[in-house]
């Protein structure tokens, strides 16, 4: 579950380390990382003497504990005497000593009642989805809708007024599109039909990605048959299509309130008020989730390993899910604080990805 962009020293590095611990100290290690999970505090040598399962003095656990501090795998937060396992030491717990748990049945019922609708708008059972993983984790949820990919069946232009024009797309799987945008000026009807003539020959049969693609060829190669002010209006009507984000995955975020503890510090409201910004403002964060070149499979990013989070130290549970012919269109997620329950999360985020993906393949 690494971050595939991390070196692969680093990951062979972190195998050695576990490795090479003794008996004790990984169980010492585990024990702070679990406690910690669980509870967000620092953990002290004497709450680790109490119920080890040997019998040792806390002085010996404190040992352990500054050696395990020495690898980078723990840290003292300001003056407390307990420690806090680091980014490093998350990863390498993560890796290593993770145990995924079985997913549980009210958290798989949660998930499953946002089917109980009989709609088909396959956007608003994403939407509903996503706001039952964030209440199942209490955490924020992020679910990566797919892009229509549905063949074209139809194109045309219609003049609003001497500045505006609507291009309508009508999909073979019966979804219609439609948006307005500021035509060249001088367009006159028979240059609207011309453009619309010019693309229905081109673009039946093809995705909208596709006629983008091979747009540009053909005006070329046709240059002939279009004349100057019916080409401009095919390139300023399908740029329309290129420059909205509608068209590309929309990313759907629920659950922010879940961050937004109370009693979180400050510098820690920031931070995450920080990442969120960045969620709604950045236009291209799907790209971050874009996973098809990644295989299968749940994914971890913690904290500073991807730059996305580095500055709100949260970290990331993700998953894609596949269409009907095993592509991989989208990913469903989970966004909270490093000290998740990554045991109970993995499970829930990879039972959602395949939900979402049969339903996808159900009304594909």
């Amino acid at each position: 579950m690494a971050d595939h962009n991390e070196p692969a020293h680093a990951m062979t590095d972190r195998a050695k380390i576990l490795e090479e611990m003794n008996e004790r100290s990984r169980e010492v290690f585990r024990r702070v990382v679990e406690s910690y999970l669980g509870t967000g505090a620092p953990v002290g040598s004497r709450t680790l003497t109490r119920d080890f399962s040997e019998k040792v003095s806390a002085a010996t656990i404190r040992n352990v504990m500054q050696d395990l501090e020495f690898l980078g795998l723990l840290e003292s937060p300001h003056i407390s005497a307990g420690r806090v396992p680091t980014e490093q030491g998350l990863r390498m717990f993560v890796d290593g000593l993770l145990e995924v748990g079985d997913l549980e049945n009210t958290d798989r019922e949660a998930i499953d009642a946002t089917l109980g609708s009989n709609s088909q708008d396959v956007g608003g059972i994403l939407d509903r989805i996503g706001s039952a993983l964030s209440g199942v984790t209490q955490g924020a949820s992020l679910v990566l809708a797919p892009k229509h990919e549905a063949p074209i069946k139809h194109i045309e232009f219609v003049s609003l007024a001497q500045d505006r024009a609507l291009v309508v797309l009508v999909f073979a799987d019966g979804h219609v599109e439609n948006r307005i945008f500021t035509p060249p000026p001088g367009q006159t009807p028979s240059s609207m039909r011309e453009a619309a003539n010019f693309l229905n020959a081109v673009a039946e049969g093809r995705t909208l990605s596709e006629l983008q693609s091979v747009m540009a060829r053909h005006i070329a190669d046709r240059r002939q048959e279009i004349d100057k002010l019916a080409q401009e209006l095919v390139e300023s009507g399908l740029a329309v299509w290129e420059g909205d984000t509608e068209t590309e995955e929309r990313l759907i975020v629920r659950g922010r309130a879940n961050l937004l503890d109370p009693e979180t510090e400050e510098e820690d409201l920031e931070r995450i008020r920080s990442l969120f910004d960045d969620l709604e403002r950045k236009r291209d964060i799907a790209r971050f989730l874009e996973l098809a070149d990644e295989g299968e499979g749940v994914r971890i990013f913690i904290g500073s390993e991807n730059k996305l989070f580095s500055l709100s130290g949260s970290s990331l549970v993700v998953s894609p899910y596949m269409n009907a012919d095993r592509k991989i269109i989208g990913a469903v997620g989970v966004i909270g604080p490093t000290r998740l329950n990554y045991g109970r999360i993995v499970p829930i985020v990879d039972y959602t990805a395949q939900l979402v993906g049969k339903l996808i393949a159900d009304r594909s």
